[in-house]
C-alpha cells in the first residue's frame, strides 16, 4: 500500500508523518492521504496530498520545502519508480486557523 510505503519513509526521514490527524498533535507536522489511484499494464500510479502542519505560515511552508525534497528523494525506495511535484501551495484552514501547506505528488510505485 504506497501510503504506508510513504508514511513509514517520511518518518525515518525524521518527519512526522500522519494518516488521520492526531488527538493530540505536535507542533509541527504532515498528514498524507492517497486522493486517487489508476494501474496501466500493471504499473501503479497514486496521487498523494501532504498536508504540512505547524504554528505559523512561515513554518508550515519550511516544513512544506521539508516535505517535497523527501519525497524528491524517495525514488530511492524500491518500490517507487517516481515522484512529481504536481503542484503546491498555501492551503490554510480559514475555519480552525490553522496553518498548512500542501504539496501534491504524482507517485507511479510497484
Amino acid at each position: 500500500m504506497i501510503e504506508k510505503i510513504i508514511y513509514d519513509y517520511l518518518n525515518d526521514q525524521g518527519i512526522a508523518a500522519f494518516m488521520q490527524k492526531p488527538k493530540n498533535p505536535p507542533s509541527e507536522y504532515v498528514l498524507l492521504e492517497k486522493t486517487g489511484s489508476s494501474r496501466t499494464n500493471y504499473i501503479n500510479s497514486a496521487t498523494i496530498a501532504l498536508q504540512s502542519y505547524a504554528d505559523s505560515l512561515y513554518s508550515a511552508a519550511l516544513l512544506n520545502e521539508e516535505v517535497k525534497r523527501a519525497m524528491d528523494d524517495s525514488v530511492v525506495l524500491d518500490e517507487i519508480c517516481s515522484a512529481s511535484l504536481n503542484s503546491d501551495y498555501n492551503f490554510t484552514d480559514t475555519t480552525t486557523k490553522e496553518f498548512r501547506y500542501q504539496a501534491v505528488y504524482d507517485v507511479t510505485h510497484y
